[in-house]
């Protein structure tokens, strides 16, 4: 390695030509990083104590990859991209700012592109001292021929040159001095030989400096820049290239990144950080073998047309487009790994259609019940990691079913008794998902889709705390606790494109006047029609209608008692069993309508609490257990988990049972049977749940 410190300038004078290789990114500055550079030449232009100006450095392989036949050297530029091409960019509108405003000068256009801009004594690509790839050559090309840009010019290059057109003309400096500015900038100019050097280890320790790199940047540069030249150009253009094209389509930049772990992940069963996907795509390629380079990029490229169809919504078969579409707006990309899995067998035949479609809206109906019932993710994407590697081609889609059938605790599949519990209490209007649960239950059956996002989502039942006087006396004494229980749930939201019009308005002219319930188009409203009150039993009723069609929606998978037994996995711990509210018999007697109205209150405390039955009590619970339930013949019983000096009792209804044996989890005990006792009991139970953590709304 050689390092010297130059003016800029100078390290451009003389015949010579820098060459951007295939496997660098294109050109990728913003107006931000150009504006920076704008305001550090005006001031050295303008400064006299300013003697230079350090602008970064240019790394570039002197020789031993290009056998040069020419007489301009040319040298493959390992870091320095963005200045070179963002510099040139300025000087070529400096030059025509010289060459319009005709200010007498030592420097001239004629000079500054003899110098600085091209090999003035050659001919075709070898007249550019820059020389960049792909879209970005032309573009730059042109632009310093004075030409209009390619019809499939490069954004960056094209806005940029204008950006400093503009600076040109707006400043009060003169070319002249602009150029003085142009003058001081100063770069290390760092020579590698590759005898010597490693241009990959160079080129990984500068990536701190600038635009950081993407992974799959710098999976691009490991992979192709120890190749020889022409191999290089093949496998770019062939794979990587036309892979990057499908990639930023998308306005994710990311997405690229989130690919390769996917990738890696189905191919390791490991799943790497994403800023670690570089380390573990090297560590997956050295114990391939080098030999094996090109096999990878080729088996990279062809996973990659499969995530583009999945993920970015390129798929060409309908049914499958349409549920890859549902999955992605739940936002589950930890299904990926597996999904790649079944679209390799999908693609080879081994797996059809049909079944393909019916495996993705399981996986679909598995992750919907979960938010919905505020299991937390965590786990899942462990589960889909390898979940391709237990399920063999044949029966793929009973031996999925039965073995999500066969999970429990936190990875259980809720059943269609929980689903629907959880979505008539749970607030709805703030989940993440309200816009797609909607959508879903409105467009169930339907062959002509309704375009939910065109409509707002209307609160049957008002929002405003202050009830008009019709609403109260629709609702009864009750109607602060009504609207408390259930203004967010289900059964008080529809779909309306008139919520303006609807505003607070009594029920019966909500549903009558023009554009109103009776008068919708929306499946929603359907029912809505026939009604005369809208009372606390109609938002109930209402939504138990629609959890029994959530229910169709988002179907609990349908398995034959033999052949859950065909493909049952051994025994798991007793502990970890799935139960539900009927093994708790003592829900069958007297307490039963006490208990339900406890339930919902302890619901809706907040969108993030859930329900989960265990064998001797029932937990309420965020990330953790805040109330536990025990069910006896004439009274409920719930332990609060917290200590017992910190509870607040006026009324002296809790019970210190500090190391006493018992069910469910903390130090304070409490009786209760009477539906008197419900707000008292609830005052002490939202203690419990403010000291602990609560998972965002939604999630």
């Amino acid at each position: 390695m050689k390092a010297t410190e130059t003016r800029f300038l100078d390290f451009l004078k003389g015949p010579r030509q820098f060459i951007i290789p295939i496997y660098q990114r294109t050109y990728s500055w913003t107006e931000k990083q150009c504006e920076q550079l704008w305001r550090d030449i005006e001031t050295a232009a303008t400064d006299e104590s300013i003697a230079g100006h350090f602008v970064g450095s240019v790394v570039y392989i002197e020789k031993g990859l290009y056998q040069i036949s020419s007489s301009v050297p040319q040298f493959l530029v390992i870091d320095g991209q963005q200045r070179l091409t963002t510099l040139s960019l300025l000087l070529s509108a400096l030059g025509v700012a010289m060459r319009e405003t005709g200010e007498a000068s030592d420097m001239s256009q004629r000079k500054l592109n003899s110098y600085y801009l091209f090999n003035s004594e050659e001919d075709g690509e070898l007249r550019y001292k820059l020389l960049l790839t792909q879209a970005d050559k032309r573009s730059l090309t042109r632009i310093l021929e004075e030409k209009e840009p390619p019809e499939a010019a490069s954004r960056r290059i094209v806005e940029n040159h204008r950006y400093f057109v503009d600076r040109i003309a707006a400043t009060k400096l003169k070319p002249s001095q602009l150029y003085r500015g142009l003058m001081k900038l100063i770069i290390v100019d760092i020579a590698l030989n590759r005898e010597h050097d490693n241009p990959q280890l160079i080129f990984e320790s500068l990536n701190s400096t600038g635009l950081e790199l993407s992974q799959a940047d710098l999976i691009r540069n490991y992979v192709l820049m120890g190749l020889q030249p022409r191999r290089q150009e093949t496998l770019y253009n062939e794979y990587w290239y036309p892979m990057e094209q499908s990639f930023t389509q998308t306005a994710e930049n990311s997405r690229f990144d989130l690919f390769m772990r996917d990738y890696l992940t189905l191919k390791t069963g490991r799943i790497p950080q994403l800023r670690g996907v570089y380390e573990a795509f090297k560590s997956y390629a050295s114990n391939a073998g080098s030999d094996r380079i090109e096999e990878i990029v080729r088996d990279v490229h062809r996973n990659s047309r499969f995530y583009v169809r999945m993920a970015l919504g390129q798929e060409d078969d309908r049914e499958l487009r349409e549920a890859f579409a549902d999955v992605n707006t739940l936002k589950v990309d930890v299904v990926y790994p597996f999904f790649l899995d079944l679209y390799d067998a999908y693609h080879a035949k081994r797996l059809d259609q049909a079944e393909f479609v019916e495996i993705v809206r399981l996986i679909e109906s598995y992750v919907f019940r979960r938010a919905v019932c505020g299991i937390p993710t965590q786990g899942l994407n462990k589960l889909f990691a390898g979940l391709g590697r237990e399920l063999n081609r044949v029966d793929c889609l009973a031996r999925l079913g039965a073995d999500l059938l066969q999970r429990d605790a936190g990875s259980r599949f809720p059943t269609d008794e929980e689903f629907s519990r959880e979505l008539v209490a749970k607030d709805l209007y703030n989940f993440r998902s309200r816009s797609y649960l909607l959508r879903r239950l409105e467009n169930h059956g339907r062959k002509e889709r309704v375009d939910v996002e065109t409509y707002t989502v209307e609160h049957i039942l008002p929002q405003n705390p202050a009830l008009s006087s019709a609403w109260r006396d629709e609702l009864g004494d009750d109607h602060e606790q009504i609207q408390k229980t259930y203004l967010h749930t289900i059964g008080n939201l529809t779909l309306t494109g008139y919520n303006p019009e609807l505003s607070d308005r009594p029920f019966l002219e909500k549903r009558n006047m023009a554009g109103g319930f009776a008068d919708s188009p929306i499946r929603l409203n359907r029912g809505l029609s026939k009604l005369e009150r809208w009372t606390e039993e109609a938002i109930v009723g209402r939504g138990k209608d629609l959890a029994k069609l959530a229910c169709e929606v988002w179907p609990f998978p349908a398995m034959s008692a033999e052949v859950l037994a065909r493909y049952r996995k051994p025994r798991r711990a007793e502990r970890g069993a799935t139960y539900t509210l009927d093994d708790h018999p003592q829900l069958n007697g007297p307490m039963r309508a006490l208990f339900d109205q406890f339930r919902q209150r302890v619901l809706g405390l907040h969108p993030g609490v859930h329900e989960q039955p265990r064998k001797l009590y029932i937990a309420y619970k965020t990330v953790t257990n805040f109330v536990d339930l025990q069910p006896q013949r004439s009274r409920l019983r719930l332990t609060l988990n917290m200590g017992f000096p910190e509870v607040q009792d006026p009324k002296g209804l809790c019970k210190d049972v500090t190391g006493i044996g018992r069910w469910g989890n903390g130090d304070v005990q409490i009786d209760f049977d009477s539906v008197d006792q419900l707000d008292d009991v609830m005052t002490l139970v939202k203690q419990a749940f403010e000291k602990h953590p609560v998972r965002p709304a939604g999630s």
